[in-house]
């Protein structure tokens, strides 16, 4: 039964070369992205302030939009927040009009253009300094994660897998922001959460294959190892696919019907889930064989002598 299961097994390392040329390219130009578009920060980021309104009838958000503009708030952003009549707007740091005042301006410009009643429910205004303090603790966050992974996976496992399985994080991290500097999908706190959950849906589709990887350089002796690499990727297909479309079907629902406060948190999973699907496959293992992982890395530490064998204390 193993002979069969081993021959059957997809050829997934005669792409190495080619998978990590891809992924090469892809993150330069990710990094290109970087370097000339830069990343849309949001006002969790830059500061500004929020203001949540209440309508007393359902509103109309692309009217809202109109009269702002017309207000001089050009750069708000609208969504709504709940129901139909709970609004919430984002308007950016402005250097012409005192924080405190822009909820009461904005009430006031839309009650005189509503033929309803508008009211203010909450103003919050983020700092700049809180903006970039936000920056800093959520890239802190992110580096602390792929650091605790990496002594993880090479204290379970071996250094070469260590290795690939962090290369694979940030290949993941790097493509997700890549898409978001590109497109100039707004990032803020929504998306910040969703890269570092990213972090973890891919690590344990990481584990998996690599926990298989080990069991079959045990079982499959005197076997080549990208074979041995192939037959564990294949037998962990299933559950790998099963997963995936399991959690993309899940999130395509909330990026369609979720609002528009959580689009960016469902457009970085949904690309993020793809590519570190892809990652797990192809980047991790393929790293692992490149540096050389065999049989002899994956085989338990020797026990130590006990008395009266070679090497064995003698009373």
């Amino acid at each position: 039964m193993q002979i069969f299961q081993f021959t059957s097994a997809i050829n997934f390392m005669r792409l190495k070369w080619l998978a990590v040329g891809l992924s090469v390219l892809l993150m330069v130009a990710s990094v290109v992205g970087f370097a000339s578009r830069g990343i849309n920060w949001g006002l969790d980021f830059t500061g500004g302030t929020v203001i949540e309104l209440g309508f007393s009838q359902a509103a109309d958000l692309a009217d809202i939009r109109r009269t702002l503009s017309k207000a001089g708030f050009s750069d708000a952003v609208v969504q709504l927040f709940g129901t139909s009549r709970d609004v919430l707007v984002r308007i950016p740091l402005r250097d012409d009009m005192a924080q405190a005042a822009v909820g009461e301006t904005v009430v006031s410009v839309l009650n005189t253009a509503a033929e309803q009643q508008i009211t203010l429910r909450r103003a919050e205004f983020v700092g700049p300094s809180v903006g970039e303090e936000l920056k800093q603790d959520g890239g802190m966050a992110m580096l602390v994660a792929l650091l605790g992974i990496l002594l993880y996976v090479a204290m379970r496992f071996e250094w070469r897998l260590s290795v690939g399985a962090v290369a694979a994080l940030i290949h993941d991290v790097i493509l997700t922001l890549g898409l978001f500097s590109w497109l100039q999908i707004e990032f803020d706190l929504t998306v910040l959460a969703a890269i570092l959950a990213l972090i973890g849906y891919s690590i344990n589709d990481t584990i998996v294959v690599f926990d298989r990887i080990r069991e079959s350089f045990r079982k499959l002796r005197d076997t080549p190892a990208a074979d041995v690499i192939n037959f564990a990727i294949t037998s962990t297909l299933n559950r790998t696919v099963i997963t995936s479309l399991t959690t993309v079907l899940v999130l395509i629902v909330l990026f369609y019907m979720g609002g528009a406060l959580i689009h960016g948190f469902a457009t970085a999973l949904l690309f993020g889930i793809a590519v570190g699907t892809y990652s797990s496959v192809y980047v991790a293992s393929s790293i692992a064989e490149i540096l050389g992982i065999s049989r002899e890395d994956m085989l338990p530490p020797p026990p130590p002598p006990t008395e009266g064998e070679p090497g064995g204390a003698v009373l």
